[in-house]
This record gives structure tokens, C-alpha cells and sequence, in this order.
């Protein structure tokens, strides 16, 4: 979990060679959002959930892990396919080819449902449960859209 927010909060905007500036205020959201589902996240782990011995060992743990590893490596190589669609300089709307993008056309929404639907699926709190379907609705619609 803490390696997928590094690498999205940090790593992946020193990546993007160029594009669109995004709104203060969308970016104070996005902020504020991140922070609170952080916190919400961590406190459920750290406070309230409890597990059985031998979790790391159980079917549910292990197949939500998997699922959040194939889900973070999806999103990871279509976030790098998309942002290696246009040269420098090159503007223009261009349809990403490889990866999971020759099955969806939203291969890094994909990715990332997955990511967290692994994450609900491991951890088994309603907290992360209700993460995994903020982020299916949210990035479903977002998906239509660029499918259109």
C-alpha cells in the first residue's frame, strides 16, 4: 500500500514529460482525499481489524494479494505506455497499443480497480471495501468517458 502511494504521489509525476496543468483545487482535493483514505486506512488496520493466526497464510490474503500485485504492476506498465504515446513536442489524441490496453481500453483504470479490490480482498475491513467501490465508480465513469 505505502509503495503504490510513493510511486503514484512521487514517482509517477516526475514521469509525465508534459500535458495539461491541473487546477489548485482539484489538486487540493485530490490531496485532502488521499490524506483522510491514508488515515482511515491505517487506523482500520492498526486499531481495529483483527485477524486469526495465520492470516498471511489464508486463501483470502493470499489470492487479495496477488490480485493487488497484478494490479499495481497492470496499472504501472499502462501508466508507462500511456505516457510514452507522443514524442516530444507531439500533440494529438493517440489510442495506447500493448499490455492489458489490446483488452480495455482503460487498461490503467483496470489495473487499478483490480489493485484495490485485492486490497479489500486481503485486508477484509469495510473500510477498504468501501476504497475498492469509491474507486470502481469513480474510475469506471472515467473509463467511459475515454472509451468514448
Amino acid at each position: 500500500f505505502l509503495f503504490f502511494v510513493c510511486c503514484r504521489a512521487l514517482i509517477f509525476p516526475l514521469l509525465i514529460r508534459e500535458g495539461k496543468p491541473t487546477p489548485f483545487f482539484t489538486f487540493v482535493l485530490a490531496l485532502l482525499f488521499c490524506v483522510f483514505n491514508g488515515y482511515l486506512q491505517g487506523r482500520s488496520l492498526t486499531t481495529y481489524a483483527t485477524y486469526p493466526p495465520g492470516w498471511l497464510g489464508d486463501s483470502r490474503f493470499i489470492t487479495g494479494f496477488l490480485g493487488f500485485l497484478i494490479g499495481m504492476a497492470i496499472n504501472i506498465h499502462s501508466d508507462h505506455i500511456l505516457r510514452n504515446l507522443r514524442k516530444p513536442g507531439e500533440t494529438g489524441y493517440k489510442i495506447p497499443r500493448g499490455g492489458m490496453f489490446e483488452y480495455v481500453s482503460g487498461a490503467n483504470f483496470f489495473g487499478e480497480i483490480l489493485e484495490w479490490f485485492g486490497f479489500a480482498l486481503a485486508c477484509c475491513t469495510i473500510e477498504s471495501l468501501a476504497f475498492a467501490l469509491c474507486t470502481l465508480f469513480i474510475l469506471s465513469s472515467r473509463a467511459r468517458q475515454h472509451h468514448k
